[in-house]
């Protein structure tokens, strides 16, 4: 048996993190997928919107360098969950189970225009710039930005 989903989408609005009691960090947010056709009338395409959920490292990861906007691709498992609503009535919800939670889009794509907030609206949260080592001096960060004109990509 297999239970694998791949979505690209851009979030509705900012992660929800919190916490388990256990100390256990799980994020929630929400993706607007577009759907390969549009409306037969106005041709206009539609989108689904799909309910997500990460744990533990994704979690962080997701809150800190997502927001809402921001085109991400999600690779996970889609999970039934039953509930019970304030007037006792049984229900159940679909939602994606986040393994891998990847970037959809560059920084500089975001900045040439791939992203426009609201007006007012924050800019686009991202990994911060590395430096020559490929680590951030501003912090432990991993991630550093690479340019179309570098040299030691391996391809």
């Amino acid at each position: 048996m297999l239970n694998h989903i791949d979505l690209m989408g851009r979030l509705t609005r900012d992660p929800e993190l919190r916490y388990t009691q256990n100390q256990t960090p799980v994020a929630s947010f929400r993706l607007a997928v577009d759907r390969d056709f549009g409306n037969r009338e106005s041709g206009e395409r539609q989108a689904d919107f799909i309910d997500c959920v990460a744990w533990r490292g994704t979690a962080e990861f997701v809150s800190k360098y997502f927001q809402k906007g921001s085109m991400a691709i999600v690779s996970g498992r889609l999970q039934m969950r039953e509930w019970t609503d304030r007037d006792n009535n049984r229900r159940v919800s679909a939602e994606v189970v986040a393994d891998n939670v990847y970037f959809g889009e560059s920084k500089r794509s975001r900045e040439e225009g791939g992203y426009h907030p609201a007006a007012g609206g924050p800019a686009p949260r991202t990994a911060p710039a590395g430096n020559s080592a490929g680590y951030s001096s501003a912090s432990d960060n991993p991630f550093s930005e690479l340019d179309e004109d570098d040299g030691d990509l391996p391809y």
